[in-house]
């Protein structure tokens, strides 16, 4: 059962993809050690081009890809709906390892690295990329407190219970700090005036940013308990997935409204379809990853295997888009000065690197530690004061 792996041996499978995944990190971990050595001169970014795949990938993307965790914790915890309890933990986990490798690449693409304390006693209280460091930081020690909770069924018990109590105040700071950096992240963007371009250009580009973010939460969830499911032989609870799925869905067409809303108060919508690289950009990026998603959501599709992975991906995808077409819209300012932006191998080995490390500490920790299945205070209360809860899925996973 799970609950045996809270008493169980430490253990790890070995197979081929994890094989992979482990050269990859060995090989990302190297280039990290020679980049702090030796600086950015192993990179393709350069003065016009200061910012390149590391923060677009790994912060910018990795941010909002790690918002099932506010999300999950904002419905189960705030809007008190149990069902989720299921798959609560496992956003958790996913969402604190993301903001560690955010972290991460972070220090990895700042010049100084060795100075990356700075900022926490030399506050920059009129800049934005300040409350983003400061809310970024704050946030993931935050869960690495919540993940005390998990880690504490098993090593060091003696102090789970002063993780449980503290739980209540974790969770409120927890969801109120991503919505501060999520949205200020967007920020960024705007007080670009005259370099982004203006179909991305926009005051309610912080609110995309923090809708886009919350709507990729569920279908992030979707899409992990999938895989995580073939590879732990866990089966997913498919009426919770269709109803994130849904959810996710939903956001996405207010989002969709909001977007074309402002696009028409700001005379954008002709750029749509001005067949320029930027213009075609976008309508990929609303078509492919929000139109469709949307239909897939509230289609039967939703409830189906294929359906579910398909609407993850999408959405996934469609903000990979919006995160990358940040760049797009830059480019014609960048390119304007003669020079041009194209990932060196290195920077690809270390953001690739960095999913990889993220994918074996979640497979690891999932092996030894309680994740999936059905957990939180709420279902832990019930089953003591013996009412019937209809519990999701426990399995047996192979360690």
């Amino acid at each position: 059962m799970q609950e045996e792996k809270t008493r169980g041996k430490w253990g790890f499978r070995f197979t081929p993809v994890r094989l992979v995944m482990l050269a990859i990190s060995v090989a990302a971990i190297l280039v990290i050690l020679v980049r702090l050595t030796v600086g950015l001169s192993m990179t393709n970014m350069n003065d016009q081009w200061p910012w390149g795949l590391w923060i677009y990938f790994d912060v910018l993307l990795g941010v909002a890809l790690a918002g099932g965790g506010y999300s999950t914790a904002f419905i189960v915890s705030i809007l008190k709906v149990d069902r989720y309890e299921s798959i609560a933990r496992s956003a958790m986990l996913t969402s604190l390892l993301g903001y560690l490798m955010v972290v991460l690449g972070l220090i990895v693409d700042v010049g100084q690295w060795f100075n990356a304390w700075r900022p926490f006693i030399s506050w920059g209280h009129h800049s934005v990329l300040f409350e983003v460091f400061l809310c970024v930081a704050l946030y993931t020690m935050i869960q690495l407190l919540e993940f005390g909770e998990i880690a504490t069924e098993k090593i060091f018990k003696k102090y789970h219970k002063y993780f449980v109590a503290s739980m209540p105040v974790l969770l409120i700071i927890g969801v109120t700090l991503p919505t501060l950096h999520q949205s200020s992240l967007g920020e960024l963007f705007y007080i670009m005036q005259g370099k982004l371009d203006p179909l991305w250009l926009s005051p309610v580009i912080p609110i995309c940013f923090l809708l886009t973010s919350f709507a990729v939460g569920p279908a992030m969830i979707a899409l992990e308990t999938r895989l995580a499911g073939r590879a732990l032989s866990h089966k997913p609870d498919i009426p919770v997935i269709r109803s994130l799925i849904r959810i996710s869905g939903g956001v996405l067409s207010v989002y969709f409204v909001i977007k074309m809303v402002d696009l028409v108060v700001r005379d954008q919508i002709g750029n749509m379809f001005a067949g320029t690289f930027a213009s075609n950009m976008f309508l990929l990026e609303i078509g492919a990853g929000v139109l469709i998603p949307i239909i897939l959501a509230f289609s039967k599709a939703a409830a189906t295997n294929a359906g579910q992975i398909w609407f993850g991906c999408m959405t996934v995808g469609g903000l990979v888009l919006s995160r990358f077409n940040m760049m797009t819209g830059l480019g014609g300012y960048m390119n304007a000065s003669g020079a041009s932006y194209f990932p060196a191998w290195t920077e690809i080995t270390v953001s690739v690197g960095l999913v990889c490390i993220a994918c074996l500490l979640y497979l690891f920790i999932a092996e030894n530690f309680s994740i999936v299945g059905a957990h939180g205070h709420g279902v832990e209360h019930k089953r003591k004061h013996k009412v019937d809860v209809p519990l999701q899925d426990t399995t047996t996973i192979q360690a």
